[in-house]
């Protein structure tokens, strides 16, 4: 299960990176903002009317919805704000997607001082190898960029909010399942988005079937089913190695924006593609071999108690 909670991670993540491209490709008079305040304003009322009609908030102090809107204040406004941001000033897809195949290198380096975490020899390689691999999916997509230097920017504050957010949640005792969490995050974007869209005069949304469908697929798969996913591999395989996973977010970005953008594909492009690939696994399979030692050492210890 949790195999298949990962690659369906991957694929709506990246799904996050695609829909704002191709709304703008395909939906008349449509601004990144306008598309990402819809995208999380029906959603809000959706999940507060589904929290509050199935008393999933029971038991939910002020203290714990504070902390989870800190953590949505980061993980979600600050992350698809500035996402969103960087498509709209023209970065590639594949190049934005760059702010997820950083992360798992500067949380490697922070778990240990902020979480008492060891990161060990093999899944530092693993780390390395798939970092390469990115390198070079990205920098095969620079030549064709016409974004702005300063438009860069964008992707390093997203990949800095998603970081904040993650150690936050990460070190604060899981309280809040999943469903409540998601409610409480998304309705704090909202919220954090509307008076700016106002101010942009993208509050209005089109009178277009394309941009609710674009919007609904946004609420669906890369909030509901990739955030969802997200904080539960974070309880399931760690912050490591769901970390890890996020290598593979930028190569599904590029093969996706080649296929339906017409983004540049290239043979390094591939080799960054094979080279993530090959990170990723180094770091999973490095995690479930400490797993299977922690385990063993459990099982060991009870056995030596009981003689």
């Amino acid at each position: 299960m949790t195999v298949l909670a990962a690659a369906a991670f991957v694929v709506s993540w990246s799904s996050g990176f695609l829909v704002p491209a191709i709304a703008a490709d395909s939906v008349d008079a449509v601004s990144p903002l306008g598309l990402l305040v819809w995208r999380f304003v029906p959603l809000a009322l959706i999940l507060v009317i589904i929290v509050v009609s199935t008393g999933a908030a029971r038991g939910v102090t002020r203290a714990d919805v504070g902390r989870q809107a800190l953590i949505g204040l980061f993980a979600q406004f600050g992350y698809c704000a500035a996402v969103y941001a960087a498509i709209g000033a023209g970065v590639a897809t594949g190049t934005t997607a760059l702010i997820d195949a950083v992360q798992p290198l500067i949380v490697a380096v922070l778990v240990g001082p902020l979480l008492g975490l060891r990161v060990r020899g093999a899944q530092w390689v693993g780390l390395l190898v798939g970092a390469g691999g990115v390198l070079l999916v990205v920098r095969s997509q620079l030549d064709g960029s016409e974004a702005h230097p300063i438009a860069y920017v964008w992707p390093a504050l997203a990949m800095a909010c998603l970081i904040i957010g993650t150690f936050l949640q990460r070190r604060s005792a899981p309280r809040t399942d999943t469903l409540v969490t998601l409610a409480i995050h998304v309705t704090v974007t909202a919220v954090a988005l509307l008076p700016i869209a106002a101010i942009f005069g993208a509050l209005v949304p089109p009178a277009s079937v394309s941009f609710w469908l674009a919007a609904g697929f946004a609420a669906a798969f890369p909030t509901l089913a990739a955030y969802g996913l997200y904080w539960w591999l974070l309880r399931r395989v760690g912050i490591t190695a769901l970390n890890a996973l996020l290598f593979l977010v930028a190569p599904t970005t590029a093969a996706a924006g080649a296929l339906l953008l017409g983004e540049p594909l290239t043979a390094i492009t591939l080799l960054g593609f094979v080279l993530c690939a090959a990170g990723v696994a180094a770091v999973l399979v490095s995690e479930a071999r400490a797993g299977g030692e922690a385990e063993r050492d459990v099982t060991m210890a009870t056995a030596a108690a009981r003689e």
